[in-house]
């Protein structure tokens, strides 16, 4: 196996940088054609109806025009990019039949490191497959099914059918219909009612190939009373030419579920990443999203929750980090469309070196919704004055009988407090890396141990270099 590493000027994510010169089983021509959604489909032996559905997603992506609320989408060349690469020749169920190469790249990102750790289920994905999927004997005796959603198609039809595309339809956006024109991979996962998976199931994504399109497909199904932590991890080689990752989540917490969605992405400067990821909530349920993103040239994401059963609950906790080249358009939304839910997003974001950060967030609460308790905190901290940060909140309440507050702060570490702490015997960057990790603080608090040491020391890599 050949391994090569391309030169990371001003980034330490060399650690990540790292690409497999690999030889695929299958490739698809460049650019997007309905032929090319027919081969997907074809290749996969897929049931009519999900070649029709691809179909349909293919014509509105074809209409619907480009977003042009938020900048920089318009230097996407579609026709440059590889829409389905096939590494493996099927879904492993044993890390030691997994290919050797494949294999390789996934010891280095941790994946049989998390096994060893007992983690209820793993998942990979490298490029358009998943690759590899293990859920614990026991967790599998209970009914809880945690399988690449392609398998899933094929394994469990019905539920399947029922619940894809009924959250996140094609038509819902440009890029909905994107995916839902090439999806490939993703994970699925269903929990039976009353069960509680005790431990996290984890899912890792990996773009390996130049101009590489990752069009991965997420379903979480959670019964009534059952509960599950799913945890995804993004990373990327570093190209000089753009890849794209365009993906579709989907959770359904149904009646007294508890669900907690946790992402961090750490996706080279090269990446657009353009994400759609909704959940809706039942009575009596309990959605958590805890969503992080460093890297990528352009992340457009926004998590949404739906509540449209009394007393559900949405916690949202965005943060964004955007440095040189780097635009992070991020944020929440948070819809009540029932009596007596609740909801909370907290978005923290730190710009510098030029980059910009955004908050987009929406809160609607319906006619009929009454009684509902809501709040909107985004904090910003911006590092020099070349940064920029931008706040969009939407809030449109259509109920009288409505408790909502709005907290927005924009700042600066200040020269005091650095020249305190260097008092102290820190140096500078010393410093602001821990004003930065107090700043986040309410992010990795919600993390499994392991994830909130990771996500700091990412941190600590992006503020290398930021003062002076």
């Amino acid at each position: 196996m050949t391994q090569t590493a391309k030169p990371v000027v001003n980034d330490r994510r060399a650690e990540y940088a790292f690409h497999d010169d690999l030889i695929y089983l299958h490739e698809a021509k460049r650019g997007l054609t309905r032929a090319t959604v027919e081969e997907i489909s074809a290749l996969k032996n897929e049931p009519d109806w999900m070649l029709q559905f691809r179909l349909r997603a293919y014509e509105h992506f074809l209409k619907r025009p480009m977003p042009m609320w938020t900048d920089g989408l318009d230097k996407i060349d579609f026709d440059k990019i590889v829409y389905y690469r096939k590494p493996s020749e099927r879904e492993e169920r044993s890390w030691d039949d997994v290919p050797d190469q494949i294999k390789d790249t996934f010891e280095r990102l941790g994946i049989p490191e998390a096994e060893r750790k007992f983690l209820s289920g793993v998942g990979a994905q490298y490029d358009s497959e998943v690759v590899y999927h293990s859920v614990k004997e026991e967790l599998s005796k209970l009914g809880v099914v945690f399988m690449g959603t392609d398998q899933a198609l094929i394994e469990y039809p019905d539920l399947f059918r029922k619940y894809f595309g009924t959250i996140v339809p094609p038509e819902d956006n440009k890029f909905s219909a994107l995916n839902s024109a090439v999806w490939s991979g993703g994970s699925f996962v269903y929990v039976p009612p009353g069960v509680d998976v005790p431990l996290p199931l984890q899912a890792y994504f990996r773009i390996n190939g130049e101009n590489t399109g990752q069009f991965e497909r997420t379903l979480i199904i959670v019964d009534e009373g059952a509960s599950v932590h799913y945890i995804e991890g993004c990373t990327a080689p570093i190209y000089a030419t753009e890849s794209l990752h365009v993906a579709v989540v989907e959770v359904i917490a149904l009646p007294r579920s508890k669900v907690r969605y946790t992402t961090i992405q750490n996706w080279s400067n090269d990446v657009y990443n353009l994400v759609t990821k909704r959940a809706h909530a039942y009575e009596d349920s309990n959605v958590e999203w805890i969503d992080a993103n460093t890297g990528s040239r352009k992340t457009v994401k926004y998590p949404s929750i739906y509540l449209r059963g009394r007393g559900a609950n949405a916690d949202i906790i965005s943060v964004a980090v955007g440095g040189k080249g780097q635009h992070q358009d991020t944020g929440a939304k948070a819809i009540h469309l029932a009596p007596d839910t609740t909801s909370r997003i907290v978005s923290k974001s730190i710009s510098k070196d030029g980059g910009r950060v955004s908050y987009r967030g929406h809160l609607k609460v319906a006619p009929g919704a009454t009684g509902v308790v809501a709040s909107v905190r985004c904090d910003a901290l911006m590092l020099d004055d070349m940064s920029r940060s931008d706040t969009y909140p939407y809030i449109d309440i259509q109920e009288d009988d409505t408790t909502m507050t709005h907290e927005a702060t924009v700042g600066r570490i200040s020269a005091d407090q650095i020249f305190y702490l260097m008092s102290r015997g820190l140096t500078e960057n010393e410093a602001q890396n821990l004003i930065v990790q107090g700043f986040l603080e309410v992010f990795t608090k919600e993390l499994p141990m392991e994830y909130a040491i990771e996500f700091n020391r990412l941190v600590k890599m992006e503020m290398e270099g930021a003062l002076g």
